[in-house]
């Protein structure tokens, strides 16, 4: 096993960011610890990191116990959000630092700085500075200065939350094409559902200092385990029990609100038992799918995905009236608000 940890709390004056939190990591996985500001996420990080120490519980890296261990014991590799570059080192400098910092034979260290910016594919571009590079290639460098030291452990804290959209998107497929080749164990914090489910082999969702759901992108989305997990992985309807929406169609739950997947919602454009009316008030355009903004008789507004093909074979428009059905519904004991 990689990383264990094991019942572990974290208090900060009277904010309790962790409480009793356990978690296992394989070695060679790719995980993402994802939740809202102040869920504990980044704070867990530093624990594994030694940048912080717990009140309570355990921390086992590789096998050993590294509660008490200090940074440079836990040989972990740590990429913060705004790079953390020097200003005044050339890239291959700055790769190189931490190796020199070790002691690492100058022929050593020369050969893994160019096998490095050959893998981050910054080859060529070792003796600019830090300020000659765009927002990507910086944190391209912070990522093989991470790596140069052969951690045990690559951490990574909002790694590319600094970055545009495009750029985002473009290291997100970098990191895990980067990942398969290095196979280093990776944790990576983020608050963008779709990052998470993009790059993670398996995501942690974290809430108010404990963990809400382990598991596969895959297994979160479609089987979340409480109402905040599916409120805050992907969009999400949450109407009254008691619409007809569910009445109709045989939804009958004890709970106050049902969640409906936008993906979920059937439109149909003449009526049967199972439907309910509703009229169009929007359609976005979002190139690959169009998403139809819905407003039921009793006022309740309920957003639809639709596929282009489905879309077009409907002809949809707007203030038209529509019938709806749900495909697929969830209900949870209590709703968490994000």
């Amino acid at each position: 096993m990689g990383i264990v940890v094991e019942n572990v709390s974290k208090q900060f004056g009277s904010f309790q960011a962790l409480d009793r939190v356990s978690l296992e990591i394989e070695s060679g996985s790719l995980v993402a610890l994802l939740g809202p500001s102040g869920s504990g996420k980044s704070t867990l990080l530093r624990l594994i990191a030694g940048l912080e120490m717990p009140d309570s519980g355990k921390i086992w890296l590789t096998g050993q116990d590294a509660t008490n261990t200090s940074v440079q014991e836990r040989k972990i590799g740590f990429v913060f959000q705004h790079y953390a570059l020097f200003k005044h080192m050339t890239v291959r400098k700055n790769i190189a630092f931490g190796m020199q910092i070790q002691k690492t034979p100058p022929a050593k260290v020369k050969a893994r700085v160019e096998q490095l910016l050959n893998l981050v594919q910054l080859a060529g571009l070792g003796d600019r500075y830090p300020s000659q590079l765009s927002g990507g290639q910086r944190q391209r460098v912070a990522l093989a200065r991470a790596l140069a030291v052969e951690p045990k452990v690559l951490l990574l804290d909002e790694p590319f939350g600094a970055l545009d959209a495009k750029v985002r998107k473009d290291l997100r497929a970098w990191l895990r094409r980067l990942h398969d080749e290095v196979h280093v164990t990776t944790v990576f914090v983020t608050h963008d559902q779709e990052e998470a489910m993009e790059v993670a082999d398996r995501i942690t969702v974290m809430n108010k200092g404990k963990i809400e759901q382990v598991g596969t992108p895959a297994e979160i989305y479609d089987h979340p385990a409480s109402a905040f997990v599916m409120s805050f992985i992907g969009p999400v309807n949450v109407l009254p029990s008691s619409s007809r929406m569910f009445q109709d169609n045989g939804f009958d739950s004890a709970n106050p609100e049902i969640f409906l997947r936008p993906h979920d919602v059937v439109i149909e454009t003449t009526e049967n038992n199972a439907t309910v009316p509703a009229r169009i008030s929007r359609l976005i355009h979002l190139g690959w799918e169009i998403q139809v903004e819905l407003t039921l008789d009793d006022g309740q507004v309920v957003n639809a995905n639709l596929t282009r093909e489905r879309f077009d074979s409907l002809q949809l428009q707007p203030q038209q009236k529509v019938f709806v059905k749900p495909k697929d519904a969830k209900s949870f004991p209590l709703f968490y608000s994000i």
